[in-house]
């Protein structure tokens, strides 16, 4: 399925002060006097919430960040999760040494859901940006550059999709990267003889190879050079997407003559993710570094397995939670295609096997990012997003109370754990309907009509935004 479209939509603006993110309902030297001087940018910091708003532990108060964002990956894939059609046991792992949140949601296709993450806010609010490139005015606001303005170093692998790198190669640097080892989407293979950029040229080396090892290989790589500095790893991978199909000629096959199916890239998703951590691991890093693990959007509702006459030939993609079959729902506004996993893990730092309820949304990783690691926001900014690292760490209620997600510029919702209203009216009781047969009408119930009164003044504000 091409990777095209446009994204839209409005939002509640939150403005970064005083530690939080406060709600605006209508928008929006000698060495004695340096350190004089220095006590004091540390108050001033500490009041405008510049330094970490929790303790992330004693002496390790900016931890390492590894924030990796798998393709095409709903929850029912995972066995943490409760899949059973694919194993996926690191990241099983990291769940039960860690925190599993049962309600992240993103939005229902790739592009607009990237630039959420990478910007802290809804794409509408970036006047719908078309697919495949970056609003200039956030070039320079991204949380790589948050975690810049901290001194940390920083690099990307994987899936970039914000720009053809072979028209502004400079792309990922100019959006606060050091180092980027990214697949030439559209321009070439992203699996095998992968056509990758790194630093700006396509390397020459790697024809031979297959894409997500040469990604892995490059994070490792700079991990292992970086190890005695904060860093910060960004790993959007290429897997579980299938393959190009907009190329002149289709991709080249596998060494066994075919694509993978998708159970495959599952595996090798998890593979590749458990390769990660066990470098992290030999570096005796884990203590200090905290993962983040989550996808873009749901599964696939169909993969290309091969090509016929000259066309793509797809299969539907149907995964199992125990004995129930799951259709894959991306491109959805519906669970199907918005509600992602996410794993924190943080040995040392987080609890083993706690599950949570806390809602996230993707404008709130940078948010927590800023939080967790003491990276200033430029002047002005703006942010759609939350942090939830006070929530995170289990020092206080999580800040977020109803997620949204958007499709288009016309179709969009709030939400919270149970209740769902549509931009139009619509009104799912997802604990009863989790796969939205029928809206609630007629007779509600007072917890319906409850629901409804919380959720449709956010729905009108974000309409007229």
């Amino acid at each position: 399925m091409r990777e095209m479209g446009r994204e839209s939509l409005s939002r509640v603006p939150h403005r970064f002060s005083g530690g939080r993110h406060e709600f605006l309902a209508n928008r929006c030297l000698p060495r004695s006097r340096a350190s004089g001087a220095w006590m004091l940018v540390g108050a001033v910091c500490i009041l405008w919430g510049l330094c970490p708003a929790t303790d992330a532990g004693e002496g390790h108060q900016r931890p390492n960040v590894v924030l990796i964002l798998a393709d095409d990956l709903g929850c029912e894939t995972l066995g943490c999760y409760g899949g059973t059609s694919y194993r996926t046991p690191n990241l099983d792992t990291l769940a039960q040494t860690g925190i599993r949140y049962r309600h992240c949601y993103s939005m229902p296709m790739c592009y607009p859901s990237r630039v959420c993450l990478l910007t802290g806010r809804y794409p509408s609010q970036l006047g719908h940006p078309r697919w495949g490139t970056f609003p200039k005015s956030q070039e320079r606001r991204t949380f790589a550059h948050v975690m810049k303005s901290r001194g940390y170093v920083t690099a990307v692998a994987g899936k970039w999709q914000l720009t053809l790198l072979k028209n502004d190669p400079d792309q990922p640097h100019r959006l606060g990267f050091d180092a980027y080892c990214l697949f030439g989407w559209h321009e070439g293979p992203r699996y095998y003889q992968p056509l990758i950029w790194q630093n700006g040229k396509i390397r020459s080396d790697v024809k031979d190879r297959y894409g997500p090892d040469v990604y892995c290989e490059f994070l490792i790589d700079f991990v292992k050079r970086n190890k005695d500095r904060p860093f910060l790893v960004y790993y959007p991978m290429a897997l579980c997407h299938d393959v190009t199909n907009d190329l002149d000629a289709p991709p080249p096959f596998g060494p066994n003559g075919r694509w993978q199916t998708y159970g495959e890239m599952v595996e090798a998703m998890d593979e590749r993710v458990g390769r990660l951590v066990k470098a992290i691991d030999r570096l005796r890093l884990r203590q200090r570094t905290l993962i983040l693990f989550t996808a873009d959007n749901g599964t696939p509702v169909q993969y290309i397995t091969g090509v016929a006459g000259g066309k793509y030939v797809r299969t539907a993609i149907v995964s199992k939670m125990g004995d129930v079959a799951v259709r894959g729902g991306k491109w959805s506004l519906t669970d199907g295609g918005t509600h992602v996993p996410l794993i924190a893990n943080w040995l040392g730092k987080l609890p083993g096997g706690r599950i949570t309820d806390d809602l996230v949304d993707f404008s709130d990783f940078l948010p927590t990012l800023a939080d967790l690691c003491g990276g200033a926001l430029p002047a002005g900014v703006v942010l759609d997003g939350k942090s939830f690292a006070s929530g995170l760490l289990g020092k206080s209620s999580p800040a977020r109370q109803w997620a949204y997600s958007e499709k288009g510029e016309d179709r969009y919702w709030v939400r919270t754990q149970r209740w769902k209203l549509y931009n139009c009216g619509a009104l799912y009781d997802l604990r009863n309907d989790p796969h939205e047969k029928t809206p609630v009408q007629g007779a509600r119930s007072d917890e319906a009509d409850a629901a409804r009164v919380k959720l449709a003044p956010i729905l009108r504000k974000l309409r007229t935004r």
